[in-house]
């Protein structure tokens, strides 16, 4: 797996990723305790709302970015991110209003929802062969991984010697860190231009959405986000609950339940290049999804069930088994986005995923904590994995067994010289030629 990292294009991106990754876990242990200082008893609400900020900037900004993406340089793009985000994270520790705290995060999340799915489009050009491609992905899916389990302990560490505001500045060298290295290397240009798009600015913003509509394993991509948002939530929200009030364990065994589902997430991202050299994105990502039915079901057995020592190792079990069936999804899903979008069309498709998929969280999130704190934990579980099969089976249902390699179709209105029409033979009406199935403006066919 680490030989894509002999590519120095991919090796600076992934160090720069990896990197703006631990800054941002500092500022999010950061965060916590500025807004207790700022809101005091109110700071699990400022929180609160602040992550709700982070959603609806991942929603409403990067489809924004996948319209504007063509027409900058993808470096430019990504260094005015990170310093951009570096510019937010020295502005936090002056801070003294709650309003503050939430424009800055609008901005910080803002700049994150341009560079993320930038750097998820330049991937595939720098790396395009498939194996180093899945290779590339579940480096990625580790790094995430990793990420969580090690920002807290190092925030942990630099905590007992310094405080916590040193701890943005720690942030800031991490986005100029990334910005540097993204400087340091010559981007890949995309092959290919992009389809003309007409129509105003919510035409051009949505283009990314239309592609995923256009093809029928990326709808089913859709809905196994959904499915995926509905665990991650269960976990993200109602670890504490589930340690802490159910278990009656310490604040430790917090981490150590999110480590479980880490550690789950990255065994399965470590298999999944040798395991897609056999099986198909289509079997291991429908598995994944469905394989959170039973994990739901163990969960509300866990849940109902009385007192007993099995219960601790149980829940770190499910709580593995969920973050294996989350990267089963979520670690081929750039394969899926690399095969459907020319490369041209790849930042508007990325931006597309980037968005949809947290608009899943920004409602499974909530969910999760309203449903569990009115009704009860097995409620919640209940409510959450109804999502997850509803969303697996329909996922099934889109994804078509067998889908045609080669898609034979005919354009008309493109010119003669249009260089799409390179293979194509002039019939009555237009052009007819064939090629693998994309979703981009010239193609309806799905």
């Amino acid at each position: 797996m680490l030989s894509v990292l002999r590519n120095r294009t991919y090796r600076h991106l992934f160090i720069a990723q990896v990197i703006a990754l631990i800054g941002t876990g500092l500022a999010t242990v950061a965060l916590g305790l500025l807004a207790y200082d700022v809101a005091g008893a109110d700071a699990g609400s400022v929180l609160g709302t602040a992550l709700a900020i982070k959603m609806v900037a991942y929603v409403a900004i990067a489809p924004a970015i996948g319209a504007v993406a063509d027409r900058l340089p993808r470096r430019t793009l990504m260094v005015g991110a990170d310093l951009t985000r570096g510019a937010v994270a020295l502005m936090l520790p002056f801070v003294s209003q709650v309003w503050q705290v939430y424009v800055l995060i609008f901005l910080l999340q803002a700049a994150s929802a341009a560079f993320t799915p930038t750097f998820q489009a330049v991937v595939p050009d720098a790396l395009p062969a498939e194996r180093d491609y899945t290779q590339a992905l579940s480096l990625s899916r580790l790094a995430y991984d990793l990420e969580s389990l090690f920002s807290p302990a190092l925030a942990a560490a630099l905590l007992s010697v310094i405080t916590y505001n040193w701890l943005f500045l720690g942030t800031v060298a991490g986005f100029l860190a990334s910005a540097a290295l993204v400087v340091s290397v010559v981007l890949p240009k995309p092959v290919g231009s992009p389809a003309p798009r007409t129509g105003g600015a919510y035409t051009k913003a949505a283009a990314g959405t239309r592609l995923f509509f256009a093809t029928p394993r990326l709808r089913a991509l859709l809905a196994l986000n959904l499915a995926v948002a509905a665990a991650s939530a269960t976990v993200t929200v109602n670890s504490v609950v589930y340690v802490r009030r159910l278990l009656g364990l310490g604040a430790a065994e917090v981490s150590l339940a999110l480590g479980a589902y880490g550690g789950g997430s990255m065994i399965v991202a470590l298999l999944l290049p040798r395991v897609l050299d056999r099986v198909s994105d289509r079997a291991v990502m429908l598995g994944g999804a469905l394989l959170l039915t039973p994990v739901f079901t163990a969960l509300g057995v866990l849940t109902a069930a009385g007192n007993g020592g099995w219960r601790r190792p149980a829940l770190l079990g499910i709580w593995a088994a969920f973050g294996a069936a989350c990267s089963m999804v979520l670690t081929p899903a750039g394969r899926l986005i690399r095969r459907s979008a020319p490369p041209a069309e790849r930042t508007p498709a990325f931006a597309a995923q980037f968005s949809l998929s947290h608009g899943c969280w920004l409602l499974t999130y909530p969910l999760a904590g309203w449903v569990g704190a009115a009704a009860g934990l097995e409620s919640a579980v209940i409510a959450l994995g109804v999502i997850a099969l509803g969303a697996g089976l329909l996922a099934v249902r889109l994804w078509p067994a067998r889908e045609p390699v080669l898609v034979e179709h005919e354009h008309a209105g493109l010119h003669a010289g249009h260089p799409h029409l390179a293979d194509a033979v002039r019939v009555p009406g237009g052009w007819r030629h064939r090629h693998r199935r994309l979703a981009d403006g010239l193609h309806v066919h799905g």
